[in-house]
Parts: structure tokens; sequence; C-alpha cells
């Protein structure tokens, strides 16, 4: 078994990521009881469930990072994670965006004390990808309530829409070409 000394480069086997993925598991009957829902069966349809109680319980992106450490919060992110998984042969990861030197001094996972511009959540991506090409849960759920672009313009985004293959291909193409 892999330890915190020696997780390595493998942000599958990070120990943080391992102890608050067993921790989300073992609430998940409880935080599924507490939400209401009638149907979360890790289906891509149940998605629109959590959606919905996504959208009754928070007004915006801001409240709901605000909120980030609330069990349902917590909860909401696992599940959705766990659908992407399911649905597209994904696997949960974990590395600080921090230097090595500064990770030491971090608080643990989504841990009250991390500055707002470190990531401290956990994403899932392919196998064979790394952290930075995968979906960052807590991240679309955060999107999911953006009713305007930088632009002003409407967005209408779902939970569902992050199963699709070109999730955030666009934005990706935006940023190459503007790399030119």
């Amino acid at each position: 078994m892999t330890t915190s000394a020696d997780h390595g480069t493998d942000p599958t086997r990070h120990p943080e990521l391992l102890a608050w993925l067993d921790g989300r598991r073992q609430a998940f009957d409880q935080w599924a009881q507490q939400t209401g829902a009638g149907r979360l069966d890790f289906s891509p349809d149940s998605l629109n469930e959590l959606e919905d109680l996504l959208r009754e319980t928070f007004q915006s992106d801001a409240e709901l990072r605000a909120q980030r450490l609330d069990p349902f919060v917590q909860g909401a992110v696992w599940y959705l994670g766990e659908v992407i998984c399911r649905a597209k042969g994904m696997v949960w990861k974990f590395e600080r965006d921090v230097d090595a030197a500064e990770t030491a001094a971090m608080p643990p996972l989504f841990g009250p004390d991390a500055p707002t511009g470190v990531l401290d959540t956990p994403c899932v991506s392919f196998p064979e990808d790394g952290p930075e090409r995968g979906l960052y849960p807590l991240n679309i759920l955060c999107r999911t309530l953006i009713a305007k672009d930088e632009l002003g313009e409407p967005v209408d985004e779902h939970l569902v829409d992050a199963l699709a293959d070109d999730y955030l291909d666009d934005e990706d193409d935006e940023f190459d070409e503007g790399e030119d």
C-alpha cells in the first residue's frame, strides 16, 4: 500500500484524496437522505436531481464556493465526480497546486485555512492524463450557477453537460488561439 511518504507522482494515491474519498463513500447514504433527493443512483440522469438541489440551495457560484466545506457541497462534489468516473471511465486524482516546500505548511484537502488561490480540490480524469487535464467537480458545480459570462452573455450550463466528450473544449481552443 502507498503511504503519504511514497505516493510520489501518482495523483490517484494521494493520502488526503484516499481519506477524503473513503469519508465521502461512508457518508453517502446519510448525505443522500439529508438532501431529500428522490433518486441519486449514480446515473447521468440523476445529475438533473442534483442540479435542482444545487439551484435550490445556492443563489450564486460565489455563495457555493464560500460554503465549499459544508457537508452538502462536499457530498455534491463527490457525487458529481463519481457519476463522471462511472460514466466516462475516469478516476479521482489530487495534486496540490503549490510548490513542494509550501505543501508541508498547507492544510489538508478542502482545508478551511487554504488561501483562495490554492487548488485544494480533487479532480477526475482519464487514468493516462494528468490532473491538469482533469475535470474539477467543484468548478463544474460553480459553473452551473453562473447566469452570465464575463461579457454579460447568458450562460446555460447544466451538470449533465460535464459528461459530453467535448466539455470545455471550446475554452481550450480559445486559450490556444490567444497564444499565437
